[in-house]
């Protein structure tokens, strides 16, 4: 959902290529998880579709045509209309990690094991992440601060499940499950 309203918001800035967006929204939006061209022609097919974008000049070149394109009002709308709107905060109640633990308990695997796995990838991640911030542009360094400050999170959350393992074997297991 996202990616859609990126590519809009750069072509708010000035009509573009494909292949000129994808180099902008890495470069701009998502520096750490670059945009397969695959997504971006799909989502643009979708946004040309939607009324959202059209195509503002085609360049004949070697290979295929060079489609370039621009905003429609009808584009710009939607875009106002969803930096507007706030996201819904993250991360929902349903957690991978969580999961783990559930299904280790009701499985009769050792957390132990577990945990310090997931804490020590945790702390290495953001070993990683802390070294990037270093050497990297602002909008990355925020990104990496972003990451940071949920794996700080995710980091308390283990700490406070290891603290509180007996008494989920016992409520999981009063329920039936464990």
């Amino acid at each position: 959902m996202t990616t859609q309203y990126g590519l809009l918001g750069l072509l708010e800035e000035a009509p573009r290529h494909g292949y000129d967006l994808k180099l902008a929204f890495d470069r701009v939006l998502s520096p750490q998880r670059p945009l397969p061209f695959g997504q971006v022609y799909a989502t643009l097919a979708r946004l040309e579709r939607d009324g959202r974008v059209s195509v503002d000049g085609v360049e004949r070149v070697e290979g295929p045509d060079r489609k370039r394109f621009a905003i429609t009002p009808a584009g710009r709308a939607a875009l106002r209309t969803w930096l507007r709107e706030p996201l819904h905060p993250e991360p929902h109640l349903q957690a991978d990690l969580y999961v783990k633990v559930v299904l280790a308990i009701i499985l009769g695997d050792p957390l132990d094991d577990l945990l310090d796995a997931q804490r020590r990838a945790h702390l290495e991640r953001m070993r990683e992440l802390t070294a990037l911030r270093q050497s990297a542009p602002l909008p990355t360094a925020l990104l990496a601060d972003y990451a940071t400050f949920h794996l700080e999170a995710d980091l308390r959350w283990l700490e406070l499940t290891a603290a509180r393992i007996d008494d989920l074997r016992t409520h999981l297991a009063t329920r039936g499950t464990a």
